[in-house]
């Protein structure tokens, strides 16, 4: 093999014929089965590949289905209208059906750069990566081998050129080549292995574990925007809690949130518990279809760092409002230098964040003027996380539940018009019960049930 990386692979083909696997195709989407059979149809050959071909022999679910070919894309744009090209470091067909896109590859070759096509490698890292191949080059291109089978649609079978089906078997996750060049070329590898061994419940083989305490400062030099894409599969995929667990486990978490990193190492309890009951929340909402934010889910990674700062900075004298403003604008900006989170998000984040000192003032104005606020329910479920923190601040969570089932006028008669805090009014407030119906004394010669 004359690739870059080194690799020495010699991929074997193994054939699994129809009987011997679980894969249906009504289980696939049909919009990718019209792709399959149309180039079959034109004379080119075309299979399922990747995380698709790996999760239905699993009996998962795929999120998408991702197809490869010896057509180029040109040859593919050619035969779907509803087709458009994307990339520049990977050249890919995008074929649209409604909400639904399939993406079409051909197949990568490991001819060197300067060869024949178009590859340019720096420092190691693939930037630029079109040259064409066979359907054996490309599959030890893939980087995991659970990742480098094929389903054929005119046979039914899967091929397997790098050993995938027997590391489906053992719940090991194997790169294809050698880590440390794999992990040069895209380090971004290294959060894919944790990802996916969260999500199929996998271990990572030792050899491709081995490279991630002095390959992970590559994270630095991957583009902030795919980070953030990655962050979202890793913790916005129904695995978050598992994902977290992964990356702590496999020292990748500081790589990827090292404000995080070093909020949990000084050891509060408290605080990994807000982390792991929010992913484990927002889990739950998508094990249920309800929608999530990302805005929730980052202010709840970053919460540690920013608190501890805000009151770092209140110490030293700084007013309380600024104290969190300025907290809030250090640690968002330091972590958008490594995951760039979209202003849209780190707005709301900063307002859930600056809201919390507010739930602590018990006063008549302030309380409906912060149940009025737009961010007050979000702001409010936070506040319950917080409930390990310390007593009082369970208690002033459940004050605050109680408190939005009351009526207003109930609520404004139990609270203080003027000052108050939680430290000295954390009672919920009750509402007055109604007086009892008198009972109507029954007069000589009613007959019962009369009016």
């Amino acid at each position: 093999m004359n690739l870059e990386s080194g690799n020495d692979i010699a991929p074997t083909l193994r054939i699994i014929p129809r009987d011997q696997h679980i894969i249906s195709r009504k289980n696939i989407s049909k919009a990718a089965l019209r792709v399959l059979y149309r180039l079959n149809e034109a004379g080119y050959t075309a299979y399922l590949v990747g995380g698709a071909v790996r999760d239905l022999l699993l009996g998962l679910r795929p999120k998408d289905f991702d197809v490869a070919t010896d057509a180029t894309p040109d040859e593919v744009k050619k035969l779907f209208r509803n087709c458009r090209l994307i990339g520049r470091r990977f050249r890919l067909a995008h074929v649209v059906f409604g909400p639904e896109i399939i993406e079409v590859a051909t197949f990568r070759g490991t001819g060197e750069e300067g060869g024949e096509g178009d590859r340019h490698i720096i420092d190691g890292r693939i930037v630029r990566d079109n040259i064409w191949g066979t359907i054996e080059e490309d599959a030890v291109r893939r980087d995991f081998r659970v990742n480098a089978m094929y389903y054929d649609i005119s046979d039914f079978s899967v091929r397997d050129y790098v050993g995938g089906m027997q590391d489906l078997e053992d719940r090991v996750l194997r790169l294809i080549g050698d880590p440390d060049t794999r992990y040069h070329e895209d380090p971004v590898r290294m959060l894919r292995a944790a990802r996916l061994a969260a999500k199929l419940g996998m271990h990572i083989d030792a050899a491709a574990m081995a490279p991630f305490e002095t390959l992970g400062p590559l994270l630095a030099d991957a583009a902030s925007a795919r980070l953030f894409d990655e962050s979202l599969k890793m913790f916005l995929a129904g695995n978050g809690l598992k994902s977290f667990r992964m990356l702590e486990q496999c020292g990748l978490l500081k790589f990827l949130f090292p404000a995080t990193a070093r909020a949990l190492r000084r050891g509060d309890e408290a605080l990994r518990a807000l982390v792991e009951h929010g992913l484990a929340n927002t889990d739950a909402r998508i094990a249920e279809g309800k929608s999530v934010t990302p805005a929730f889910l980052f202010a709840v990674l970053l919460w540690g760092e920013v608190r501890d700062v805000a009151h770092q900075l209140i110490g030293r004298g700084v007013e309380s409002n600024e104290a969190w403003s300025r907290a809030a604008g250090q640690v968002v900006g330091e972590q958008c230098q490594r995951v760039a989170i979209p202003r849209r998000f780190t707005f709301t984040m900063e307002e859930i964040w600056s809201l919390q000192p507010r739930f602590e003032q018990i006063q008549r104005k302030r309380v409906f003027r912060l149940m009025a606020h737009p961010r007050f329910r979000a702001a409010f479920d936070f506040l319950l996380l917080r409930g390990d923190e310390s007593p009082a601040m369970r208690e002033l969570g459940q004050w605050w539940a109680h408190a939005q089932q009351l009526p207003q006028d109930v609520l404004a008669a139990a609270l203080p018009a003027g000052g108050g805090s939680a430290a000295d009014y954390v009672a919920a407030p009750v509402a007055a019960k109604p007086p009892r119906p008198r009972r109507r004394r029954r007069r000589p010669g009613d007959k019962s049930g009369s009016a």
